[in-house]
This record gives C-alpha cells, structure tokens and sequence, in this order.
C-alpha cells in the first residue's frame, strides 16, 4: 500500500467514536420476559438471567478486592472501565447478529406465507424447513444475546459498587491525519509568511 501524500489530506476535525452505551444493549435486545417467550416458543433451556447478573457482578467486585492493594483508585477506575466497556461491547454485538437474524427469519417466513409460492417449501419428511431453521437460529441468537446481555449488567452494577460511580462508555477522539503534529507546524510555518 502506497504512503499517504501530505499534500493531498483534508483538514478535518478531531472526532469522537461514538460509544456503545447499556442503554443501547437494553433498548434493542432480549429482556429476561423476552428470554422466557423464546425458550418456551422454541423449547430451549430456560436461562437463570439473576444468577448470570449477579455472578458476574459478584465475580468483578471480587477481583477487584483482589487487587485493590496493587492498584491506585484512578487506576483501578481505568482497569474496570475497560473491563466493563468489553462486557457492553460484546452483548451489543451479539445483540446486533440476533437482530439481522430474526430479520432474516421474518423476512423467510413471510415470504413463505404466500400460498402461490413453491419454492422453499417445506424439506422432504423429518425435515425442517429453511424458515423454521432461521427462526430456531434466531431463537439460539436471542439467549446469547440475552446471557450477554445480562453479563454486561452484573459488570455495570460492579463498576458502580468498586468504583463510586455510574458506568459511562470511554469515548475516544480520534486525531485525523491532517491534524496530525506536521500539518500543525506547517499550518503556524505558513502563517508567518502572511
């Protein structure tokens, strides 16, 4: 891959990565009553969502303690917010597969429904059709999403318990290549030629 020539970058500002917050997590994916609908729909194993929250609360307070002597406060502060932000960060991924794939079920078993459409039928006898397998894959999708999602809620709950403070996602500003150091000497070098 060839360099990037200076000359040719924009100026463009500093901007922020927008951060996924529990909020995002919670707004677009299963809750515990969703949970209990899809196992009892697809007969799956019904998920302890209490236990999965508070052992994963209780999991990171106890590492914390253990830590507590090595780490200085703001330091610990830093270690558990990264620890918590990939708890978030993983539910909302798994949260967005569940989604494309339950639109995808959808999307099948509509189509399906229309009487003088033949193809995807259902399979040969003991079979189960392309429809009903999306949505049973939807279904496995949700509980992951859900278990995950109920993870990151123990992490945020243990966040506020070590550190004092409610959880709020690391926001990062990415420095743009023009904005880089070079480009601010050369913009102040350019200037005392005016």
């Amino acid at each position: 891959m060839a360099p990037l020539n200076r000359s040719t970058q924009k100026n463009h500002p500093a901007k922020s990565q927008r951060a996924t917050t529990l909020e995002m997590v919670r707004h677009a994916f299963p809750d515990t009553a969703q949970a209990l609908r899809i196992s009892e729909s697809f007969g799956l194993a019904l998920i302890d969502s209490d236990g999965i929250r508070d052992l994963h609360r209780g999991q990171l307070i106890e590492s914390a303690d253990a830590l507590r002597d090595g780490l200085a406060e703001k330091a610990m502060q830093i270690h558990m917010q990264r620890i918590v932000g990939s708890f978030v960060g993983s539910a909302y991924g798994a949260g967005q597969f569940y989604s494309r794939a339950v639109t995808e079920a959808r999307d099948l078993t509509t189509k399906l429904s229309n009487d003088t459409r033949d193809e995807d039928l259902d399979g040969p006898v003991g079979f189960d059709s392309r429809a009903q397998r999306k949505r049973e894959f939807a279904a496995d999708m949700g509980l992951q999403a859900h278990v995950l999602r109920m993870a990151a809620e123990g992490a945020v709950s243990a966040y506020e318990d070590i550190t004092g403070e409610t959880w709020k996602p690391y926001e990062r500003t990415v420095e743009q290549p023009a904005n880089s150091v070079d480009q601010k000497v050369a913009t102040a070098q350019m200037a005392a030629f005016e």
